[in-house]
């Protein structure tokens, strides 16, 4: 990028080609040299933007966090409608997408990274934790409709769900598991708290 042209939107440009570099090439291979040869720009561009790399890393995660969170609100607007568990396991595959899977491998790979990312998440996975957080008040508006039993707790249901979600496309080569497995695990997960409908 010649000096004096000015970048449009360079946050997202960065955050985009990271993740173009993450999906393609893996976690291990994200570095600021890699970033900015993909957003095709200089590497001092990044550092103009963010105190070091991992300082961008802590972004580009807390950005996908946002994401995640801001699909909550549709997610407990979809209380009510269809079935508990059709809800549940499409909110799983949406939530483990390939580029969901290489941040969650970044943040597991990198120490310093995790340390600066528990200012905001203290505690659990970053992404994990606040997916569970969003899940569960989903399960809770649920519950708090009858679809679920009274006694059943939306945390735990939740948690049981992202990490069992988290291991089941984690462990797919290539891809996503096929949806009826997806569905198959979510209702093994829930259905002691599903509410008699009959």
């Amino acid at each position: 990028m010649p000096t004096g042209v000015a970048i449009r939107d360079v946050r997202e440009q960065l955050f985009a080609a990271a993740e173009r570099v993450l999906l393609r090439d893996g976690p291990n291979a994200l570095t600021s040299r890699a970033v900015t040869t993909e957003a095709g720009c200089a590497k001092g561009v990044l550092h103009r933007h963010f105190d070091d790399f991992d300082a961008f890393l802590a972004e580009l995660v807390r950005d996908r966090i946002g994401e995640v969170e801001g699909r909550g609100a549709a997610l407990r607007g979809a209380a009510g409608t269809g079935t508990v568990v059709d809800n549940v396991a499409a909110a799983l595959t949406d939530l483990f997408g390939p580029l969901a899977l290489g941040v969650l491998a970044l943040v597991t790979s990198r120490d310093a990274l995790r340390a600066r990312l528990r200012r905001t998440t203290p505690v659990g996975i970053p992404l994990l934790t606040e997916a569970g957080t969003v899940l569960a008040a989903y399960l809770a508006a649920e519950r708090d409709l009858g679809r679920l039993t009274p006694d059943s707790d939306p945390d735990t249901l939740a948690f049981t769900v992202i990490g069992s979600g988290h291991l089941l496309f984690a462990g797919c080569e290539g891809g996503a598991p096929a949806g009826a497995e997806v569905r198959r695990i979510v209702g093994q997960v829930l259905a002691a708290a599903e509410a008699e409908t009959g």
